[in-house]
């Protein structure tokens, strides 16, 4: 075991407090998440050069989903943890699933909600699907980045023992000192990621080629939670699933043959026309 250990930073989980009123980091981050999506979403629809002429979508369509994409996250996110992570309980106590304040999302869940987000709405308003899942994924790593911040600092999902440097000790964790496997998933799923997609849409104009952007994100969030499951521990009540494997990781390797699949299909397919 390693004999530098960094003291885990007490950063209160309550950002503001009034009396009674109070708002978390963790609800902060959700909202920061949104609001940069949306921003960045009007800015990618309004660079006719990124869809090769004219841009498919206009900023009403972008100002109206982003309400849509924030039911589905919020709606998908806890119900894809209720069925995914904890059903025995949620079953016994189903007054408690929609309790949301109490914690417990699922970015699985909150991925299927917004994807049948996107569909309905781009049905009902007449817009192309792919426009509309391709500018969602390229405007959703920074919104995972901020999500695990926020874990961090909840001092929750946190890493297996380690004797790395920066190992921590968790509050709630035990005395072993342990991956602060949040930060890792903060930089893979959301800077590193959102970097990425960012250079696939501004340098090699992606936006031009529908599903591509959308089947980079699949792929590359798929790869980016595997590889972060390697340091992190499973949830106490359901732990190692077979061959070491988590559920993390079981819900994640579907999004990249999925998102391989997407991709293959985009580049067979002409550019898209003005």
């Amino acid at each position: 075991m390693s004999l530098f250990v960094l003291p885990f930073p007490a950063i209160d989980p309550i950002a503001i407090e009034l009396g009674p009123f109070a708002i978390r980091w963790y609800a902060l981050s959700y909202v920061a998440g949104i609001l940069f999506a949306w921003w960045y979403m009007l800015r990618l629809v309004s660079n006719a050069r990124l869809w090769g002429g004219t841009s498919p979508l206009e900023k009403r369509d972008v100002d109206d989903l982003i309400l849509w994409i924030t039911l589905g996250v919020v709606l998908g996110g806890r119900l894809g943890y209720v069925l995914f992570y904890n059903p025995a309980y949620f079953i016994a106590h189903p007054a408690e699933i929609l309790q949301v304040w109490a914690g417990g999302m699922s970015f699985h869940g909150g991925f299927l909600g917004v994807v049948l987000a996107v569909l309905v709405f781009a049905w009902w308003r007449g817009r192309p699907v792919s426009a509309m899942a391709d500018i969602s994924a390229a405007a959703t790593p920074i919104g995972l980045m901020l999500g695990r911040i926020a874990n961090f600092i909840n001092g929750e999902l946190w890493g297996r023992p380690a004797d790395v440097p920066w190992a921590m000790v968790f509050p709630l964790a035990g005395p072993e000192p342990r991956h602060p496997s949040q930060l890792y998933q903060a930089l893979m799923e959301g800077l590193i990621l959102f970097l990425v997609l960012r250079i696939l849409t501004h340098r090699f104009e992606s936006l031009n080629r529908p599903w591509l952007t959308t089947g980079t994100f699949l792929a590359g969030y798929g790869i980016a939670r595997i590889i972060g499951e390697q340091f992190r521990m499973p949830d106490a009540h359901i732990g190692f699933l077979w061959g070491g494997l988590t559920m993390g990781m079981l819900l994640s390797l579907p999004m990249v043959l999925i998102g391989l699949a997407i991709i293959a299909f985009a580049l067979m397919r002409p550019k898209r026309t003005a």
